[in-house]
């Protein structure tokens, strides 16, 4: 090639080079910071084509979307038990404050190794020891809660002392898993066996009982209806006498009515002075 030649060559991918470099495309969920030689500039680039001072500025792309981080912290209980705590933090940095953000702290990782994780690890330790083993499990919702009061102080506190308030907002704070000592574990497990025991004894005594006493109530039922059989037998047969006596009282003759019908029609075998008639024959043969 001519020297000419070679010196269009290499003009035209000077100028290549410069038109790749003059502008900057941003993704999305993500904003630019922009450095011009080295200074970060206040203002964030949003998504989009911008166009950029060529060699001079450099763009970093952040992200600023939601987002989760993840530690696990020990810890000892309000009884002395050691607790094993894993955390997870959703949150997302507040695109506008993103440039005094890696100006003040760094990129996104390093917010997560130098804030977030800290923040996790100080307040997961401070919210623990309120509480007992058994607390912490029964009472999941309250102390997740306070975990996360506890992680929005800390980073509040630190970004007001960076000069870069509200850089970030956390979404959700989610208690992952509790992982208590094999000796607590053990201790869990012999209770609840107990309970569950306890529960079973108690159900198979309120059964039995159950079963006496609808026993002893069916007992009472039959009693009752036989003293009512009784009592009934006895009015009828009271009543019987009393129409009886009644029918006797009334007419006399009826005696010797009865008499006469238990006679089996033998005379007396014992005679003498004195002795009355079985029955007054004469006055039966009157009657005929």
């Amino acid at each position: 090639m001519k020297p000419s030649q070679i010196g269009i060559t290499a003009i035209g991918i000077v100028l290549v080079f410069l038109l790749y470099s003059s502008f900057v495309i941003v993704d999305s969920g993500r904003v630019g910071v922009v450095r011009t030689l080295g200074a970060v500039q206040p203002e964030a680039l949003k998504e989009g084509f911008h166009i950029k001072k060529p060699f001079i500025d450099s763009v970093e792309q952040i992200d600023v979307r939601l987002r989760k981080a993840e530690n696990e912290a020990g810890a000892a209980s309000k009884d002395l038990q050691v607790v094993q705590t894993r955390v997870a933090v959703q949150y997302s940095l507040t695109a506008d404050v993103t440039p005094l953000t890696f100006q003040k702290i760094g990129p996104r990782a390093i917010v997560e190794s130098t804030l977030i994780n800290p923040a996790i690890m100080e307040s997961v330790k401070a919210i623990t020891a309120l509480y007992t083993a058994e607390e912490l499990v029964t009472s999941r919702a309250e102390v997740k809660n306070n975990i996360q009061g506890a992680i929005e102080e800390f980073i509040n506190t630190t970004l007001d002392q960076k000069g870069v308030a509200g850089a970030l907002s956390l979404a959700n704070v989610a208690i992952t898993d509790f992982d208590f000592s094999s000796e607590f574990n053990r201790a869990i497990e012999e209770k609840v066996k107990a309970e569950q025991e306890a529960l079973k004894a108690k159900n198979e005594k309120l059964r039995r009982v159950t079963q006496a006493e609808a026993a002893a109530a069916e007992r009472e039922l039959a009693a009752d209806a036989e003293a009512y059989q009784i009592e009934a037998a006895s009015r009828a047969r009271a009543e019987a006498i009393r129409r009886e006596a009644q029918a006797l009282k009334d007419n006399p003759e009826l005696i010797q009515l009865r008499i006469a019908e238990k006679w089996n029609g033998q005379l007396p075998q014992v005679t003498g002075e004195g002795a009355l008639p079985l029955l007054n024959i004469d006055a039966m043969q009157g009657r005929r």
